[in-house]
């Protein structure tokens, strides 16, 4: 079983090829859970088949120019890294987004994950 450090590698090294979904199927739980306030008027989005569609969806609306992912800051069983993006997308327009994303980490899988946006 990986350990959380290599869970939070692999997971910056998969966002930073942009490999979202990828990610999606070899890290999280089948039960995970995502906070995020981009959805802040539905309720966290549960279930990993749930969260691959949402992120689906995401990205057939979107044109990522360009992101920059830090590299995680581990403690216990979470970690946490600055993602910022610059995207397109076909509703509103250009968006320019930095957020703190905070993991948690259970049995060798991602259980939850909470977005800040600044």
């Amino acid at each position: 079983m990986p350990d959380i450090r290599q869970i939070a590698d692999r997971l910056v090294a998969l966002c930073r090829e942009q490999k979202f979904v990828e990610a999606y199927k070899e890290l999280y739980s089948e039960d995970a859970e995502s906070i995020d306030p981009l959805y802040a008027y539905h309720p966290p989005s549960k279930g990993l088949i749930n969260l691959i569609e949402r992120e689906k969806q995401f990205l057939a609306k979107t044109q990522i120019n360009s992101i920059t992912i830090s590299d995680p800051l581990v403690t216990g069983n979470h970690f946490a890294i600055k993602l910022s993006m610059d995207y397109t997308h076909e509703v509103r327009g250009r968006v320019y987004l930095e957020e703190l994303c905070v993991y948690h980490v259970k049995d060798g899988k991602i259980v939850s994950q909470q977005f800040f946006i600044g």
